[in-house]
């Protein structure tokens, strides 16, 4: 239990001492050679953490808690619902197969800083190839299975990695999906050539593997194993690719110290979690919050994670939450929109040791929020947080004495509000002052040696987020849309979420998305693309219904006049809408209400 009451305690200690705030939080991860401080001004004006500090994070994930006398508290539990199977591993049991693993990596030449490309679905040997890694001083890139050839030899090409590790198959859903056809294409297009390819043989799409080029995933386990090799606090742990803030695919650097001890502080005072608490986390492993919230922070803590392989919604979601008491449950505003269409099934229950549901990954409307929370009869919390940020920039706390419960900055996060012509003093785009805190991007793999210009304002002392919203007088954040969403009607701003969460309060609304598209006369007008919870055609009117409520809720200058009802809506392999699809997709307008601005 942290000695803070409140949040705004904890901040003024965090302003008092920046510095010895984050040395004291160090202080909670074992350190080969201790830090000799906290953050140090580099050249390119970014920061690094921790400099002349020591350490292994996988020792700190895995090892240490062993030592500590808790080999026997489970790490690891895995259902692969498409296949009917599940796994367990003891913390004893995650330290064997990782340094056989790792042992196995090292004898076909992986070392120190060497990258190794992984590209598998989320299973345990998954997790257990990041770790190996991580032993080895070795830096992941772990790419989302099911990613195209052509992605894949990209990210081949801009990492150079001396070992590619990848399964015979996935799952998407419950459909099988071969990955080998997939390796090979993406080896014939990519420039760089690995020097081995490791391959785990599922037995649902077993194959014959290569002689002189592929080695088998388990029989790697079973090589002498490897010790932890100790790192600088400031060499990379990873690189995960991300289209972010930056427009195309960049490969972002997360170093090994600031990494370690901000998401070991974040498991207890955002999540409220302690050793041995389960986590249940339903990102896949490809994305951030796989690394960060399936893998490195519940082991870092010393708790259970559970993740899984297969079709996730409330069918399959809230009984295993129920099943193996978790704690609490990160999903995403996508899960809870399947839940809100399953609801007519039966009741939701999470389970008799469910504290809470926290979202994040895309905007999420109050409707839907207020919706599940009272299904579930627990807090169902949003919070913000960014592929380069690691961990959540603005969020509640539950692990303060006070378990407070709003969307305030974290320690660290200085947020600030962007000037934007046409929305009031305290709404634009949300700045962050340098530095970040730790666990945050070091940079971005091929950068250049300097820190990407596009990032920062141009003073070069604030972080752009890119995301708009507002800061209230309270420090309450209230996130409104992305730069890219904010559409300018008549020389008006207007976030395209203000629109939306009008929209999505009305009970035929199952979720929708507002975009931009050109205007003669006014430059841009907004248009709703909708999915409606029933068959549009059933509610005459519904179209009309939702442009009056618009202009009920926000005002009649939004200019909303056209609804489009669609079947779904385009999503990336991470769940969010891909708006640029339905901005350049022309609007085949169902239901069409007109009024005078």
């Amino acid at each position: 239990m942290f000695p803070w009451t409140t949040h705004r305690d904890m901040m003024a200690a965090y302003r008092a001492d920046p510095d010895g705030f984050w040395l004291s939080a160090a202080r909670n991860i074992a350190w080969t050679r201790h830090p000799e401080g906290a953050a140090t001004r580099r050249a390119d004006g970014w920061h690094d953490w921790f400099a002349g500090g020591w350490l292994n994070s996988c020792y700190n994930a895995v090892d240490r808690h062993v030592d500590a006398g808790h080999g026997d508290r489970d790490a690891l539990i895995w259902h692969g619902e498409a296949v009917g199977a599940t796994e367990t591993l003891t913390y004893a049991t995650l330290r064997a197969r990782v340094a056989g693993f790792a042992g196995g990596l090292r004898d076909l030449g992986v070392g120190k800083g060497d990258r190794v490309l992984v590209s598998m679905p989320s299973l345990p040997e998954t997790v257990i190839a990041m770790l190996a890694c991580a032993r080895l001083g070795a830096i992941h890139v772990v790419v989302f299975g099911g990613y195209a050839a052509r992605e894949l030899a990209a990210r081949i090409d801009d990492t150079t990695p001396k070992v590619v590790i990848s399964a015979t198959c996935g799952f998407q859903g419950r459909t099988m999906v071969p990955h080998m056809p997939l390796l090979e294409e993406a080896l014939a297009l990519a420039a760089h050539r690995p020097s081995a390819c490791v391959v785990l043989r599922r037995p649902a799409c077993p194959v014959t593997l290569r002689p002189g080029r592929d080695h088998d995933f388990h029989a790697l386990e079973h090589h002498a194993p490897a010790d932890p090799v100790a790192v600088r606090a400031e060499d990379p742990l990873y690189i995960l690719h991300t289209s972010g803030t930056t427009g195309s695919p960049k490969g972002v650097v997360r170093d090994n110290g600031g990494h370690a001890v901000a998401l070991t502080l974040s498991m207890e005072l955002i999540y409220g979690m302690a050793p041995g608490q389960v986590f249940f986390t339903t990102s896949d492993l490809g994305w951030v919050v796989g690394h960060s919230y399936a893998v490195y922070a519940p082991l870092l803590a010393g708790c259970t994670s559970l993740f899984a392989e297969g079709p996730l919604d409330a069918r399959t979601i809230l009984p295993l939450c129920a099943r193996h008491r978790v704690r609490i449950l990160f999903t995403t505003p996508t899960s809870l929109r399947l839940m809100r269409r399953q609801a007519a099934d039966g009741p939701l229950s999470g389970g008799p040791d469910l504290a809470a549901v926290f979202v994040a990954g895309e905007r999420s409307d109050p409707d839907l929020l207020a919706w599940a929370e009272q299904g579930l009869g627990r807090p169902v919390l949003d919070h913000w947080w960014q592929t380069e940020t690691g961990w959540s920039i603005a969020g509640p706390c539950l692990g303060l004495r006070d378990a407070d419960l709003t969307a305030r900055p974290g320690p660290g996060f200085d947020l600030h509000v962007g000037a934007a012509d046409g929305m009031p003093a305290r709404e634009g785009e949300f700045m962050l002052r340098l530095p970040l805190p730790p666990g945050c991007l070091s940079g971005i793999w091929r950068g250049g040696g300097a820190f990407p210009a596009r990032y920062l304002d141009r003073t070069r002392q604030f972080y752009r987020t890119f995301d708009v919203g507002a800061l209230e007088v309270d420090g309450t954040v209230r996130l409104t849309a992305r730069v890219d969403d904010v559409i300018k009607v008549a020389g008006r701003r207007i976030a395209s979420g203000q629109l939306e969460d009008a929209i999505a309060a009305h009970p035929m609304v199952g979720e929708c998305a507002v975009v931009g598209v050109p205007s003669g006369l006014r430059g841009e007008i907004p248009v709703a693309y909708v999915v409606p919870s029933v068959p549009a055609a059933t509610v005459p009117g519904l179209g009309a219904e939702l442009v009056a409520l618009v202009r009920r809720q926000v005002g009649p200058f939004t200019g909303l006049r056209d609804v489009v009802f669609v079947d779904s809506l385009p999503r990336t392999r991470s769940g969010k809408i891909v708006r640029r699809a339905l901005r350049d997709g022309p609007p085949r307008v169902e239901a069409r209400a007109i009024h005078a601005l």
